[in-house]
């Protein structure tokens, strides 16, 4: 109704007049510049982009603003590295963010548009793949609400993560041609275009190392401004784009095919034309080393250039000394990725500036963090040497030295422990001879870090043991965190507003203030209020799932959702093995109480990836035969979700009864969509892996459905030798599920079809499906038991969101900023450019980094 739709809650922002009419104006001058014809030959195309238009106007002053607060006050700044920013859609997170939704709302109403369908024409940002490209996003908004002085790096891929079409069950890639109508929000910084080097030799004489004959490519920066949450500080993300200088192969002109040697520009420029769509796994091909050296290099010119810029007031016109550098800069590394950022900046040093070796080496460890992902050794980046040496040849030179000096200490700590040596060494020997870049990463970072409890720990435990035992206090655990703003405020406004009501709007900043809602979880009111919002996304997303999927959806049955990357270890076949379990059930006995489910599992698999393939084939197989069997009717649905992303990860958490985490114990480092799915009402059924363990911590054990081996369990498992045949002869429903697989049940026009599921589930499965199939199906019942009692489930969902403060990234980066970069957050709130610029000056903490 017109009355809710104008319900002033103010964590959305207030709706003034004035504002509005201000609103409306600027969006008819967009209009006019875009069309220059009359309003009635617009498509909603033109509609949204003339909105985008109109809220980055509200976003450039401020941005401004903040540049030159930094400028004049010289904070330490914060590089975040990474080769993967996984954005999602930016018009809402920026109204939300500047306080604008609601008299954005009112102003596109009064013009008489959807402002959900505007919403709608924005292609994501899908410039990464999964849990790591996402945090980076959520890092990037925490950032910039703490007043930190912080800078996102990364690649402007033309072509992000895939689209994914479902094609007969199976998955079909499609190119992601994100700016085909181009990106409002992004802004081309050409006058800070850099060189960066490929391939070439390097000359030795005295005066040092040169790197020379190398092939030279640009990088092109675009700016994209991420605001903080309603304090008008506006940082910047700058991603880099190839381009081939103008005399790229035509320097051989003699050759006379001036044709082949334009079109040849294409190679330099191929740098930043793609994502590669791998999750967990390590490619290792030459352009995507070019990619990850790229980013590295435009970077670092672009850390130092900034960091030599005179200090506003001050009489030197550049710093000449580096002494101060790791004063002034901190650098973290999103996962392996940056790794050769290290080998580079000690380039910079000893070869440029011609710092000693032992200086420039102590500045370069005293900048960089690492930050670790994942424990999984074929995720582990390992580059051959010899690919090392023809592309960054002067790189691989400084990686030898680094090592050889890295291992002498070793070796005067530990005499004739040759087996230590090795183990310890960045160059593993054997085979092919490789770099480890993780090795390199600790060596030459002064803090690595874990993302959940658990992980740290099996980090310090087995993974790096050796390195651990030397460096204990380098090693540290930084539990991952969600933005609020996008994964609460922007995708569940319903819950938001009606948290914000019993507990006041300050929890948006300050996410341990849900704990007040402790308080409420014996309100009958709250309960039913909860369980209405709840209700209300279930009832919107069905509709979708009816309109995208032509399948007629139940909402009050349970939605049970399995969205994240399919792998193996994330054990989506589990689950596959637990719906055929319950079809299996419903048909033996069709009278009995049947607890109805809506079974969601969605995600992309790495082109690559047969087994992953094959998992999304044998699911949307199973969903064929359960959604058209007549004796199941509408007590279970199987939907595979085409293309998830993140603007459909916005629509579905929000409307989720059961979240499933079922990884296999030690195996995913933290996850992040866990911690989604409980601060927007869903239960968790998982294992005791990752950021779960925490979460069972906070909520108590009892308010999750945990199940399943531990960690310990695992291992013990393994030493013991894990036989598969011996659950499948034990338990008869397992066998049933099996076996249907098997025999083509579900596949009766090709009975072999999923023979290799089969066999890797007996013969070759990592990540012990069967081991944990009983435990599951048995928890799996207990969910059903109270989910048929709402009142005693809305509660537990109540304590669970009360629970989840713990997991904002705000946390998170508070922690990183003040362990591993040692600076400390500011509540300062710079002016807005209506205002004068000293009006916030005297509020100034000193030594603070804004």
């Amino acid at each position: 109704s017109d009355q809710e739709r104008r319900k002033q809650i103010s964590i959305r922002g207030i709706v003034g007049a004035e504002s509005v009419a201000e609103l409306k104006r600027g969006f008819n001058r967009h209009l006019h510049f875009t069309l220059v014809k009359d309003r009635n030959v617009a498509t909603p195309r033109d509609y949204y982009f003339a909105l985008a238009h109109t809220v980055r106007d509200h976003l450039v002053g401020r941005w401004i603003r903040t540049q030159q607060y930094y400028y004049e006050k010289d904070p330490k700044r914060i590089y975040y590295l990474s080769l993967e920013f996984y954005m999602g859609r930016t018009l809402q997170n920026t109204m939300i963010n500047l306080g604008l939704q609601n008299a954005c709302d009112e102003a596109v109403y009064q013009l008489g548009l959807d402002m959900e369908e505007l919403e709608e024409i924005e292609e994501d940002a899908g410039l990464g793949n999964g849990g790591l490209g996402r945090l980076a996003a959520c890092f990037l908004d925490s950032m910039a609400t703490l007043g930190l002085a912080a800078y996102g790096y990364g690649i402007r891929y033309e072509y992000g993560i895939f689209n994914q079409k479902i094609r007969d069950g199976w998955q079909v890639e499609e190119a992601d041609d994100w700016l085909r109508h181009g990106n409002p929000w992004e802004k081309a910084r050409p006058e800070y275009m850099l060189p960066v080097h490929f391939y070439g030799r390097v000359e030795h004489s005295a005066s040092g190392a040169k790197w020379i004959d190398t092939q030279v490519v640009l990088a092109l920066p675009y700016d994209t401004p991420v605001p903080g949450y309603m304090n008008n500080t506006v940082n910047t993300m700058r991603l880099w784009s190839a381009r081939a200088p103008n005399d790229f192969n035509l320097r051989d002109f003699n050759v006379g095919d001036y044709i082949q040697a334009v079109l040849d520009r294409n190679l330099a420029e191929n740098i930043s034309r793609v994502l590669y769509p791998n999750d967990n796994f390590f490619e290792g091909k030459e352009l995507r080393l070019k990619q990850e050296y790229f980013v590295v290099a435009a970077t670092l010119q672009d850390i130092i250039r900034r960091f030599k810029a005179s200090k506003f007031g001050s009489t030197d016109s550049v710093r000449t000394v580096f002494d101060s550098f790791p004063d002034q800069v901190a650098i973290q590394l999103n996962d392996t990725h940056p790794a050769m950022a290290i080998p580079e900046l000690m380039r910079i040093f000893v070869d440029i500036e011609k710092l000693p070796w032992d200086k420039a080496w102590d500045i370069t460890k005293r900048t960089f963090a690492y930050t670790n992902h994942t424990v999984l050794p074929e995720a582990l980046e390992r580059w051959p040497v010899d690919l090392v040496e023809k592309l960054l040849p002067r790189h691989l030179q400084i990686i030898y030295e680094i090592n050889q000096r890295h291992l002498d200490h070793i070796a005067s700590l530990f005499p004739n422990d040759v087996d230590r040596l090795r183990r310890m060494s960045l160059i593993e020997e054997g085979g092919i001879k490789r770099i480890n870049m993780a090795h390199l990463c600790i060596v030459g970072s002064h803090a690595v870090n874990g993302v959940a409890k658990i992980h740290s720990e099996i980090v310090k435990t087995q993974v790096f043991e050796d390195f651990a035992a030397l460096e204990p206090e380098k090693f540290q655990n930084k539990t991952n965190g969600i933005t609020p703003r996008r994964w609460l405020l922007l995708c569940n406004p319903g819950l938001a507003e009606l948290i914000a009501e019993k507990i006041g709007e300050d929890y948006v900043r300050d996410l341990s203030q849900l704990t007040k809602l402790h308080e409420f979880v014996d309100d009958d009111l709250f309960i039913r209020e909860v369980a209405k919002v709840k209700q209300e996304n279930k009832v919107k997303f069905a509709l979708y799932l009816e309109k995208e999927y032509k399948v007629k959806i139940n909402p009050s049955s349970m939605f049970d959702v399995h969205v994240k990357r399919i792998h193996e270890y994330k054990r989506q076949l589990m689950n596959c093995l637990h719906i055929i379990t319950m079809y299996n059930r419903i048909r033996r006995d069709p009278a009995k109480l049947f607890v109805p489910r809506t079974v969601i599992i969605g995600g992309k698999a790495a082109p690559g990836y047969h087994m992953a393939k094959m998992i999304i084939k044998l699911i949307n197989a199973v969903a064929q035969v359960v959604n058209n069997d007549p004796m199941v009717g509408s007590k279970l649905k199987v939907i595979f979700l085409e293309n998830y992303r993140v603007s459909l990860a916005e629509k579905v958490i929000p409307a989720t009864d059961l979240s499933e985490q079922i990884s296999t114990a030690g195996t995913e480092a933290s996850g992040t969509g866990n911690m989604k799915f409980m601060l927007n009402g869903a239960l968790t059924i998982g294992t005791m892996d990752g950021a779960n363990v925490e979460m069972a911590e906070e909520a108590g054990e009892e308010n999750l459905f945990i199940f399943g081996m531990r960690v310990e369990d695992v291992t013990e498992l393994d030493r013991k030798g894990y036989n598969a045949q011996l659950y499948y002869d034990r338990l008869p429903e397992l066998k049933q599920a099996v076996d249907q697989i098997k025999s083509g049940f579900f596949s009766p026009k090709d009975p072999n079809l999923f023979n290799d599921v089969v066999n890797m589930l007996f013969h070759h499965d990592r990540f012990k499906v069967f081991a944990d199939y009983e435990a599951y199906v048995k928890c799996q019942e207990k969910v059903s038991e109270l989910y048929l009692n709402s009142k005693a489930w809305t509660k537990m969902v109540i304590r669970n969101i009360a629970a989840a403060g713990k997991f904002s990234s705000d946390r998170t980066i508070k922690e990183y900023a003040r362990d591993i970069w040692h600076v400390e957050p500011s509540d300062l709130k710079i002016p807005p450019p209506n205002e004068p610029r000293d009006a916030g000056q005297d509020k100034t903490p000193n030594g603070t980094a804004a």
